[in-house]
């Protein structure tokens, strides 16, 4: 860190340099004016889900990763963008980012998604002021994916390839609309999302980690009627909750679950309904919950409703990676990922 004086006059340095000529004013997704440059080449994310949506839109604009890819995650990108160089995250439980490291990789603009409440507003006002580069937030929500990329396609100067994507992004969204409404409701599941080893970490109705089960017509057994986030469960309340169907990330709990006595007396377990969905090189369901998800859902889809979602998941999964991730799957890596269960 630099010393209290030291950065106190790095920070007046900031304050006292006048708006380039080539500034221009951009309303970001809370509806905050924000003095930006003319041209954005330079990007920090400031947390997962933005460094998600920046490489899918213009790659060579992220500056680095938030956290290190693991070897099968970074087999899944091409290697120069693999490579890129973890930064640290500003945003999340545990920022890892700090003035110094923001600096030192000279950004144009840091840029984040989530919740544009009062909250994370105030972050980026203080974060902005403090670090003196511009600090643009945006709605990260599902529902409000082609809206998204159409914004950041303003500000970035990608037009083109973010009006492909939303447009991509409202073609799933209306064929999955028109896929659940023929399934009657009585064969929508009820489903609880397991996280870690032992599966007891979950993420309760109404958390951004969880909204895509309201696009497949399914229900969140876990919920609270004061909290949205994530939470821990106990064995005896995921037996009163009784889910249908159990969907999880983790391999491990994947293994275990078939012999655990918790889980047991568990109609899922019972019925053999719990899918492990494939995660590289980012989360399908969540982790983070960005525009992954968009092959996500369909693949959630298939698994719950194969009489009428199921064909053509191949073919899609190679186009997405192809659209989104700038990769040409080979035929073992499109195995393992719609065949994640060992």
């Amino acid at each position: 860190m630099f010393g209290r004086n030291s950065a106190f006059a790095l920070l007046l340095c900031f304050f006292a340099w006048p708006a380039a000529a080539g500034d221009r004013v951009f309303t970001d997704g809370a509806g905050r004016a924000v003095h930006v440059p003319e041209h954005i080449a330079r990007v920090f994310a400031a947390g997962s889900p933005a460094a998600i949506t920046l490489y899918v839109l213009a790659p060579d604009d992220l500056l680095g990763w938030t956290a290190p890819l693991r070897e099968d995650e970074a087999a899944f990108l091409p290697r120069r963008y693999a490579e890129l160089p973890v930064l640290g995250r500003l945003t999340g439980r545990a920022n890892t980012a700090n003035v110094e490291t923001v600096l030192a990789a000279h950004p144009d603009v840091i840029l984040d998604l989530g919740d544009v409440d009062p909250t994370h507003v105030a972050l980026a006002e203080r974060t902005q002021e403090q670090i003196g580069v511009p600090y643009l937030i945006f709605d990260g929500a599902f529902a409000k994916t082609p809206e998204l990329f159409e914004q950041l396609g303003a500000l970035l100067g990608a037009e083109k390839q973010a009006r492909e994507i939303a447009a991509y992004a409202r073609r799933t969204l209306a064929d999955l609309a028109e896929g659940v409404a023929r399934v009657p409701p009585a064969r929508r599941p009820r489903i609880y999302y397991a996280r870690g080893l032992d599966g007891l970490e979950t993420a309760l109705d109404g958390s951004i980690n969880t909204e895509m089960l309201a696009y497949v017509g399914a229900a969140n057994v876990a919920r609270s009627p004061d909290r949205h986030n994530t939470a821990t469960a106990s064995p005896e309340q995921i037996l009163a909750w009784d889910p249908d169907v159990v969907i999880t990330m983790d391999e491990g709990f994947y293994r275990a679950v078939w012999k655990s006595p918790v889980w047991q007396g568990v109609r899922a377990v019972r019925d053999r309904r719990v899918y492990l969905l494939p995660r590289l090189p980012f989360g399908w369901f969540d982790s983070p919950p960005a525009v992954n998800r968009l092959i996500g859902v369909r693949y959630l889809a298939a698994a719950l409703y194969p009489d009428v979602f199921a064909g053509g998941l191949r073919e899609a999964t190679a186009d997405f990676y192809r659209r989104f991730y700038h990769l040409d799957l080979s035929e073992a890596q499109l195995d393992r990922l719609l065949h994640p269960a060992p």
